[in-house]
C-alpha cells in the first residue's frame, strides 16, 4: 500500500514538473526561436532551400492535387508556399500534402493579390487614397483580410505603396498618388488593416509592402524599366511610405523589378540589409517579385547561378516562382561564393512567419470550410463596399450646378462604360466575381427605374480593335461593338432627345491600367471625344462619368463638358455608389491625390516640386528665360489635393499659436472653415509647409497634415493641427534627418493650390 501510494506522489510530482518544464520552454521562446531551431537542426541542406521556394501552382482543381505537377516538389520538401490556389477546399487538400507526406511535415504559406478587397471588391487603390479616410482604408483591408483568410489565403501582396509621378505608368492605379507623406499614412492603415493586433487571429492575414525599392519612379512611365536618382531624393521623396509600412509591424517586403543605383532590387544589398534591416529594423522575410531573380540576367547582371547567389547575399529570402535558389544555391554554396548562414538565415525568416501565423499549431487555420460559407461577399461588405466607393469620387466640374441630378429626370445613359459589370472591378481584382458587379446602368436603374434610363452604347473604348484587344487580356471584356462609329453616335443622339440630362461613360477600361498597362498618350480616346462632341451638339446638359485609373489629360473635356465626375473602378458595389453620389445622396468629398496635367508634354508634373533658380510666378505665362513652356502654362489641369462639392466652403485666416516656436515645441495652426453652401458636406483640411531656406534646396509645399471634417450649411468648424520639429526634418547632404533654424511658411487650404498662408520662424 505504502509502495502505491509512493509510486502515485512519484507520477504526480513527475507529471508536474513536466509540466512546469513545457511552461517555462514555452514562456521563454515565445517567439518560436527554440522551436525554430530544433527543427532547423533536423533539416537538410535541401529541405532549408525548399522554404525559400515559392511556386506559383495554379488554381489546382478539387480531388487532383496529390497529382499535380507541385504535390511531388510538396512531398519533397522544394516548396515553402503557394501562390494563386483559392478556396479553402483546395487549400486544405494542398497544405494536407505538406503536413501529412513530407518528411518533416512543415506547413506551407499561401497568398494572393488581394490588392483592393478579395471578393467584395473596393476601390482600385488611387481611387481609396482619394477618400483621404484611414480608417474606412483600414476598414477595406480588414474586410479584404476577413474574406481572403476564409477562403485559405494567410498572406497578401499588398500594400503597394510606390510613389508614382508619371501617369503614363498603369500602375499608378495601384498605389496611393505621388505623396509621401500622405503615402505613408496609407501604408500603415493597410497593413494594420490586414494583419490585425495579433497575426494569430484566423481573420487576420499577413501583408507584403512593394514594391522594394523605387519602382514608382521608372524611366518614361514604361513598365520594368530604369530607375536612376540621388540618395538625398530617395530618402526624402520616395522612402516614406516603405519606412511606414516596417515601423507598422509589416510582416514581408517585395522587391522592385528596377535596378537601383545600377544594382538590381533583388540583388541590391545597400536596400535590402543596410537600409531595410540594419537601419530600419525590419524583422520580416523578403519575397522577390514574380521571376525578379531570373530577370536579372536579362540586365546583364550574370547567369542564374550568380544572381541567385548575388540575391542570397543581399538578404532576398524567397524566390517567387524562378526556382534559381532551388536549382543553383547548392552548388554555389560548394563553390564558397555563398555560406552556410545565409541559407540559413533566409530559411528561419520564412519558418518565423509561419510561426508568427501560428501555421505551426494548426495547419488548417485558414481551411474551415464554414467561414468561406458565412463570411465571403457578404451584405454587410458590399455596404461597407458602396460606402467607401462614394467617398472615392472626386468631382472635378460642376458647371450650372448641374449635379446632384434629380430622380424624377429622364435621364440618356451612353458610352463605352455605362453597361459593363465586369470592368468596375479595376485592375489587380483576381479573385472577385465580376459578373456580380454593379453596373452604372444597374446603380441607375436600381435607383430610378428602368423606365427613367434610356441606355445606348455610343462608342467603342477606341476606334483601335488591335489595341482594344491588348488590354482586355485578363478576362474583363470591353464588349467591342462592330457597327460603324457613326451608327452608334446616332443611336446615342437619338436616346438623347427625349431625355432630361445625359449621363456619359466614358475613359478608360479596367485593364487600360495595371501593370504592363503603360501609355504614351493619356488622353480620352477619340472615340469617345467624338461620342461627346455629338452629345454636346444636343443642348442638353451632360454629366461625364469617368473610369479611369490614372490621371489623365483632358484639357478638351474640362473645356467643353459642363459637369465631370470622377469614378476611378469602384469595385463592387460601383453603379450603386455612383448613383448615390449622382442623385445627391451622397455629397462627394474625394480630392485627387496625383495631379491631371494638361497634356503629356508636361508629364512627370507633381504639385511638391523644387523651385528652378529661374522659377515662373504660380499662375504667370509666358516669361522669357524663365523656367516654363512655350505652348501650354506650368498649371496642372487639377492639381493635387483637388475636389469639388455640391456646397461650398470658406476657409478663414490661419492662426498660429506663435510665430517663433524652439525645437521642442510644437506650434498650434488653426483655421476656421464654414459651408457656406446648401447642402451637408464633408471637406479635407490640407496642411502644407514650406522651409525657405535650407543646406539643401527644399519643395515649394510639402503636404504635412489633413483632416476630413462634416459640416451642415450655414455651420463652421475651427480644424486645428500641430507642428513639430520632426514635421519640419529633412534629410539633409549626409542623410541625416534633422530640422534647421530659419523661416518656414505654413499653408491650409482645400487644395495644394487654394491655400491661405502665414509664416513662421524655427530657432
Amino acid at each position: 500500500m505504502i509502495n502505491r501510494l509512493f509510486l502515485i506522489l512519484f507520477i504526480s510530482m513527475a507529471v508536474m514538473s513536466c509540466e512546469v518544464k513545457q511552461k517555462n520552454a514555452k514562456s521563454s521562446a515565445n517567439d518560436g526561436s527554440d522551436f525554430i531551431d530544433s527543427l532547423m537542426n533536423e533539416m537538410t541542406l535541401e529541405e532549408k532551400l525548399g522554404q525559400l521556394n515559392l511556386p506559383s501552382s495554379g488554381d489546382i482543381t478539387t480531388g487532383l492535387a496529390n497529382s499535380s505537377d507541385i504535390a511531388s516538389k510538396i512531398k519533397e520538401g522544394k516548396v515553402g508556399g503557394l501562390f494563386n490556389i483559392k478556396t479553402a477546399e483546395k487549400i486544405k487538400e494542398v497544405q494536407r500534402i505538406a503536413v501529412e507526406e513530407s518528411r518533416l511535415k512543415i506547413p506551407l504559406i499561401f497568398g494572393m493579390d488581394v490588392i483592393h478587397g478579395y471578393k467584395t471588391l473596393f476601390p482600385i487603390p488611387l481611387g481609396l487614397s482619394c477618400s483621404w479616410d484611414m480608417d474606412l482604408i483600414k476598414e477595406s483591408a480588414h474586410v479584404a483580410a476577413i474574406e481572403a483568410s476564409a477562403d485559405g489565403i494567410c498572406w497578401t501582396f499588398s500594400p503597394m505603396v510606390d510613389v508614382a509621378r508619371d501617369p503614363r505608368w498603369g500602375r499608378v492605379s495601384e498605389g496611393n498618388g505621388e505623396d509621401p507623406y500622405l503615402g505613408a499614412q496609407i501604408a500603415k492603415a493597410m497593413v494594420q488593416g490586414y494583419q490585425g493586433e495579433d497575426l494569430t487571429d484566423p481573420k487576420t492575414i499577413m501583408a507584403c509592402v512593394k514594391h522594394f525599392a523605387l519602382y514608382g519612379a521608372i524611366e518614361a512611365g514604361r513598365d520594368y524599366n530604369t530607375v536612376d536618382m540621388s540618395r538625398i531624393r530617395m530618402f526624402n521623396e520616395y522612402f516614406e511610405p516603405y519606412k511606414a509600412a516596417v515601423e507598422a509591424g509589416v510582416g514581408s517586403v517585395m522587391t522592385s523589378f528596377n535596378e537601383v543605383e545600377g544594382v538590381p532590387a533583388s540583388a541590391n544589398k545597400w536596400l535590402m540589409n543596410d537600409l531595410l534591416r540594419e537601419q530600419w529594423g525590419f524583422d520580416g522575410f523578403v519575397v522577390t517579385d514574380y521571376t525578379a531573380i531570373n530577370e536579372m540576367i536579362d540586365h546583364g547582371f550574370g547567369d542564374l547561378k550568380h544572381v541567385s547567389a548575388k540575391s542570397l547575399e543581399a538578404g532576398v529570402d524567397m524566390d517567387m516562382v524562378g526556382e534559381g535558389f532551388l536549382t543553383t544555391l547548392k552548388a554555389s554554396l560548394e563553390e564558397d561564393k555563398i555560406t552556410q548562414a545565409m541559407i540559413d538565415e533566409a530559411c528561419r525568416r520564412i519558418l518565423e512567419a509561419k510561426y508568427k501565423l501560428g501555421l505551426f499549431d494548426d495547419p488548417y487555420k485558414y481551411c474551415n470550410e464554414e467561414r468561406a460559407k458565412t463570411e465571403i461577399f457578404t451584405a454587410d461588405h458590399r455596404k461597407k463596399a458602396r460606402e467607401l466607393a462614394a467617398e472615392t469620387f472626386v468631382l472635378l466640374k460642376n458647371e450650372g450646378d448641374i449635379l446632384p441630378l434629380k430622380k424624377n429626370a429622364k435621364i440618356a445613359l451612353v458610352g463605352p462604360m455605362a453597361d459593363n459589370r465586369e470592368n468596375m472591378a479595376g485592375t489587380w481584382s483576381v479573385a472577385g466575381d465580376f459578373e456580380k458587379s454593379v453596373s452604372l446602368r444597374d446603380g441607375l436603374e436600381a435607383a430610378v427605374g428602368k423606365q427613367n434610363v434610356v441606355y445606348a452604347r455610343g462608342a467603342n473604348i477606341t476606334a483601335d480593335s488591335l489595341l482594344e484587344s491588348r488590354v482586355s487580356v485578363f478576362g474583363k471584356p470591353t464588349y467591342r461593338d462592330n457597327r460603324s462609329a457613326d451608327v452608334m453616335i446616332r443611336e446615342a443622339v437619338n436616346a438623347a432627345k427625349n431625355a432630361d440630362v445625359i449621363v456619359a461613360a466614358m475613359g478608360e477600361s479596367a485593364e487600360m491600367s495595371g501593370e504592363s498597362a503603360s501609355r504614351s498618350n493619356i488622353e480620352i480616346p477619340q472615340s469617345q471625344r467624338d461620342l461627346m462632341k455629338a452629345l454636346l451638339k444636343t443642348g442638353k446638359p451632360v454629366v461625364m462619368v469617368l473610369f479611369t485609373g490614372r490621371p489623365l489629360a483632358m484639357k478638351w473635356e474640362q473645356e467643353n463638358v459642363p459637369s465631370i465626375l470622377n469614378v476611378w473602378f469602384a469595385g463592387t458595389e460601383a453603379g450603386n455608389a455612383i448613383a448615390d453620389v449622382l442623385f445627391g445622396d451622397v455629397n462627394p468629398s474625394g480630392k485627387l491625390t496625383a495631379t491631371f496635367p494638361q497634356n503629356v508634354g508636361q508629364v512627370p508634373l507633381y504639385y511638391n516640386h523644387k523651385n528652378t533658380g529661374r522659377p515662373l510666378a504660380e499662375g504667370a505665362w509666358f516669361q522669357k528665360f524663365r523656367s516654363n513652356y512655350l505652348d501650354v502654362s506650368n498649371d496642372p489641369l487639377y492639381p493635387f489635393g483637388y475636389g469639388l462639392s455640391y456646397t461650398t466652403f470658406e476657409y478663414g485666416d490661419i492662426q498660429l499659436s506663435s510665430e517663433t516656436i524652439g525645437m521642442d515645441d510644437e506650434l498650434t495652426v488653426s483655421v476656421k472653415i464654414t459651408n457656406t453652401g446648401k447642402y451637408k458636406g464633408a471637406e479635407v483640411a490640407q496642411l502644407y509647409i514650406r522651409d525657405m531656406v535650407g543646406s539643401i534646396t527644399r519643395p515649394v509645399k510639402e503636404l504635412k497634415g489633413f483632416k476630413k471634417i462634416s459640416l451642415e450649411p450655414g455651420k463652421s468648424e475651427t480644424v486645428t493641427f500641430t507642428i513639430n520639429e520632426q514635421d519640419l526634418a529633412f534629410y539633409n547632404q549626409d542623410l541625416k534627418f534633422a530640422a534647421e533654424p530659419g523661416a518656414f511658411k505654413v499653408f491650409v487650404g482645400t487644395s495644394s493650390r487654394e491655400v491661405k498662408e502665414a509664416e513662421f520662424t524655427l530657432q
